[in-house]
């Protein structure tokens, strides 16, 4: 740790009232169970707080802040044969990634203990749970209220508001994030200055201040606008991947292509790189060849929105992948669908990353209104090839878009999902489905009415949808989803 970031972080810390929650000063008291208690009563507080931290520091008077020196030395004290940092991760629970550090200012030494703000639960110390009351340690339990509070605060704290990056200076957060993509974006001027730019990036939560006046980058702010990705521990592994397979096996990879910067800067660097690899096909029918895409771009565009704002960012494994073969493209991202998939077009928005979401609206990359795969559907229509299919795991979400020639080459499987799909959007959009409204949703004539009939019995025989209204004539009949 810098010796210069420590000392002006003690400053910091010794300019806070008695009352502060989530520090606390010592001199020589430092015996193994108070400290375990106080790692449980900060580490509950900073979360409370919403604080990354909470510090205990010794060498400093608790009342008047007078910087004295201790005598503690962490290295050397023992609980019989063991070491006091490993003693103390065997009785917390969770175990935390607590840290101490040795700082000398002047002729003083100072001992200074880093403790992570609790996360999903509170932190115990030897089964007992406690929590900062003023300057007083107490047990979590006789606090009802506060007890609530730090409930509440682990569900509403989100991985994007969560730290990438801590302890960078205004220099360093330019370095780090394209804040010009930002402005380009946004359709804003930039800024003369850093301090403008720091400014805009706190009020977006891109950034935070820490609390020795340096800056630490969120995991939303390195996700949408990192530079590099990889300069951030935590989310190198989260970048876009596009892999371009030789048929419709994984055996043989022609391209497969990372993209190093955070969604917003390379999204419509990926879209365009995707359309390029897709397969196409001619048609020569008068003086031009005409160049038919086989996958709508509408579609992969809600696919790539959908990958970046629903992906579970607390798992390990890799960000969102797009995979392109001969006649399919196959869009996996990490964590499950939080929705049934029949009920993907009808169901009210959801988004794992909210913030995220938001922003990329107003950027205009999704719409958070759950359009999304409304406007999929869309695509798939405009070239006559089956809906989308959705599959979803413990861990996984995958979006599958298929491509086929004709509608002979469709499987049952597909004329009854797409039969479905379709259904579904023409009810949420109001609009009647007939059978000729399904002929055109199929590409096929008039001649095909008997066709798209058995297909209609099917999905009617899957109990996917249902006549509108069983009382009129054959000629007339509307169908609407199961659900309506």
């Amino acid at each position: 740790m810098d010796k210069d970031y420590l000392v002006s972080l003690i400053e910091k810390l010794r300019s806070y009232s008695d009352e502060t929650e989530w520090v606390e000063f010592k001199v020589n008291n430092f015996t193994p169970d108070m400290i375990g208690e106080y790692i449980s009563a900060i580490s509950n507080s900073a979360a409370l707080h919403e604080k990354e931290w909470g510090y205990l520091v010794w060498g400093v008077h608790d009342k008047t802040h007078e910087i004295i020196g201790t005598e503690f030395n962490y290295r050397k004290t023992k609980i019989g044969n063991e070491e006091l940092e490993n003693w103390l991760s065997i009785h917390l629970k969770p175990r935390l990634d607590f840290r101490f550090y040795d700082l000398e200012i002047g002729d003083n030494k100072l001992v200074i203990m880093f403790v992570p703000a609790a996360a999903n639960s509170p932190v115990a110390f030897r089964s007992d749970e406690y929590i900062r009351v003023g300057s007083y340690k107490k047990k979590l339990k006789d606090y009802p209220d506060k007890e609530k509070n730090l409930w509440r605060a682990f569900d509403i704290r989100p991985f994007e508001t969560m730290i990438a990056k801590e302890n960078v200076d205004a220099q360093q957060v330019t370095e780090l994030i394209d804040c010009a993509a930002f402005y380009t974006l946004m359709n804003l001027p930039l800024p003369s200055n850093r301090d403008s730019m720091m400014h805009d990036m706190l009020d977006y939560e891109f950034i935070k201040t820490m609390d020795n006046g340096n800056y630490a980058i969120t995991n939303m702010g390195a996700l949408l606008f990192a530079k590099e990705l990889k300069k951030f521990d935590r989310l190198f592994n989260k970048a876009i991947r596009v892999i371009k397979y030789k048929g419709n096996g994984k055996t043989e990879a022609t391209h497969d292509d990372t993209f190093k910067q955070g969604y917003a800067v390379c999204f419509e660097e990926v879209i365009r790189h995707c359309m390029t690899l897709l397969t196409q096909y001619e048609i020569i029918e008068t003086a031009f060849n005409e160049k038919f895409i086989m996958f709508p771009e509408k579609a992969i565009r809600e696919v790539l929105g959908n990958l970046c704002i629903h992906q579970d960012l607390t798992l390990k494994g890799r960000g969102p992948v797009i995979e392109i073969f001969d006649s399919k493209v196959e869009a996996t991202s990490m964590g499950s669908l939080l929705i049934e998939p029949d009920r993907i077009i009808d169901s009210a928005p959801h988004a794992r990353n909210e913030k995220m979401a938001q922003f990329l609206r107003l950027i205009h990359i999704c719409e958070v209104r759950g359009s999304g795969f409304d406007r999929m559907e869309e695509g798939m229509r405009d070239l006559r090839i089956p809906a989308p299919k959705v599959e979803t795991g413990e861990d996984f979400c995958r979006i599958l878009l298929y491509w086929h020639k004709s509608f002979a080459e469709w499987s049952k499987e597909e004329r009854i999902k797409t039969c479905y799909i379709y259904v579904c959007y023409c009810y949420v959009n109001e609009i009647p489905v007939t059978n000729v409204v399904l002929r055109e949703r199929f590409g096929l004539g008039e001649e095909s009415r008997a066709q798209v009939s058995k297909v209609i019995k099917a999905t009617v025989d899957e109990g996917l949808i249902k006549l509108f209204d069983d009382t009129t004539a054959p000629r007339y009949y509307r169908y609407i989803p199961y659900w309506a």
